[in-house]
């Protein structure tokens, strides 16, 4: 008769999972550290002062529809030398106001409106960028939970083995088992001292990687609440997801955009062959002094001027209409990069949706496989008491549980952080729904 094997590999995986699902005091929540992350990370910063800087760019065209006004001076003396030749001596200072007013510009009204346009471009570039950073936050936060959930499995596993390892060497000792079973659990047992090691490594990189994202040492994000509720996929339906994804995403807004600026360069391109009109002014006044001055010219004199000037192209060597014609063919590229955008979207949708509910389904699978694994470790250990099963079947046995709940675990942060990836792919995501995320997680 084999000895009972004390304690048992499932209570000590259960204690050890336990443990690791503990929230250590001080964690943090996901919503706190996207916070931390939207005030720290170089690549969303630099985005929105991008963004920024596009309201100023776009300013800066509303100049065309206002008056300006430019001031000139300038002042030169003259002297003849030798001075016995007839001498002259003259000093001339001028100064002088130009003003001038759009009254008719198709060409500059156009441009207004594609500076008016690039808002909006930045605007969808900006929410691409937030949308980025809030899966890369997720992506890491989950990162950190998994490899800590992979080094909880890996030392149960090593615990349980360190006593299969012992119990062998027990029975050897006192004649019940041979030296295969001792041997058996000897491998077993460097395996997961090996396992182990890399675990902590790959905890240690992903720990790393999340200080990096958010600016800060040592963050300790918090876990899952026990038991686990993934809220369901809403809408159920791909379409739906897909006619969001139309309307709002980022790629699709730009490119609707980009379509927009493209038509409105060929009416630019169209008011080459139309006049300008424009509202001018100018006043100056000048003093000359010297010998070489006329005398009923010397002294300050002062002159104005108000009047309108247009001005028509009446040929230009075929320039317009060949800028016209090259308009035309980037307004069709423009039209075909949108559908390209659309169906890129789309496609992207359609992919992250069947993700997430094969991400479920999953889970399901995995959760009925954990409860089968635990029966089977249970009647495995029944076995081997009674001599029917060998060490290395509960071997066999408790890697397999440790195994299942090692890549459930991983399936259900798959899930969140897959939710996400979709409504990133639909173009609705945004910070109010890392709130979902964070209500699952252990206060």
């Amino acid at each position: 008769m084999r000895s009972l094997i004390s304690p048992r590999p499932g209570l000590i995986v259960l204690a050890v999972l336990a443990f690791a699902a503990a929230a250590p005091a001080g964690a943090q929540t996901l919503k706190e550290l996207y916070e931390a992350a939207r005030a720290y990370d170089a690549t969303y910063l630099a985005a929105r002062a991008q963004a920024e800087s596009a309201e100023f760019r776009a300013a800066q065209s509303d100049a065309l529809a206002r008056p300006s006004l430019a001031a000139t001076a300038s002042a030169n003396a003259a002297r003849s030398d030798p001075p016995n030749i007839g001498q002259v001596n003259t000093q001339n200072v001028q100064g002088a106001l130009n003003g001038r007013y759009p009254l008719f510009n198709r060409a500059n009204g156009v441009t207004i409106e594609q500076a008016r346009k690039s808002l909006e471009v930045a605007k969808a570039d900006l929410d691409a960028a937030e949308q980025d950073l809030v899966v890369r936050v997720a992506q890491a936060y989950f990162d950190v939970l998994g490899a800590q959930d992979t080094l909880a499995t890996t030392r149960a596993n090593k615990t349980a083995i360190t006593e299969q390892l012992a119990s062998a060497r027990r029975n050897f000792e006192v004649g019940t088992a041979t030296i295969t079973d001792t041997r058996e659990a000897q491998a077993r047992f460097d395996l997961a001292t090996a396992q182990e090691i890399a675990a902590e490594n790959d905890l240690r990189v992903k720990r790393i990687a999340l200080d990096q994202l958010v600016g800060r040492n040592g963050v300790a994000p918090k876990p899952l609440a026990v038991p686990v509720e993934l809220p369901p996929l809403a809408p159920a339906n791909v379409e739906e997801w897909v006619t969001v994804a139309d309307g709002q995403h980022p790629t699709v807004r730009r490119a609707r955009t980009g379509l927009e600026v493209a038509r409105l360069e060929t009416s630019k391109a169209r008011a080459g062959e139309l006049p300008t009109v424009d509202a001018v002014a100018a006043v100056s006044s000048g003093d000359a002094r010297g010998s070489g001055i006329i005398p009923s010219q010397r002294g300050t004199t002062t002159t104005g001027s108000v009047g309108v000037q247009m001005n028509w192209p009446l040929y230009t060597g075929g320039s317009v209409q060949n800028r016209i014609k090259e308009t035309l063919k980037l307004e069709e590229k423009a039209e075909q990069d949108l559908s390209a955008a659309r169906r890129g979207v789309a496609q992207g949708t359609r992919t992250a949706f069947f993700g997430v509910q094969s991400g479920q389904a999953q889970v399901k699978a995995l959760e009925a496989a954990e409860s089968s694994s635990k029966l089977a470790l249970e009647a495995t250990q029944l076995g081997f008491r009674v001599g029917v099963r060998v060490n290395l079947d509960v071997l066999n046995a408790q890697t397999q549980l440790f195994t299942t709940q090692r890549d459930l675990a991983r399936a259900r942060y798959d899930v969140l952080v897959g939710g996400l990836r979709l409504r990133q792919a639909s173009g609705a995501l945004g910070p109010a729904d890392l709130d979902a995320v964070n209500a699952l997680l252990a206060k």
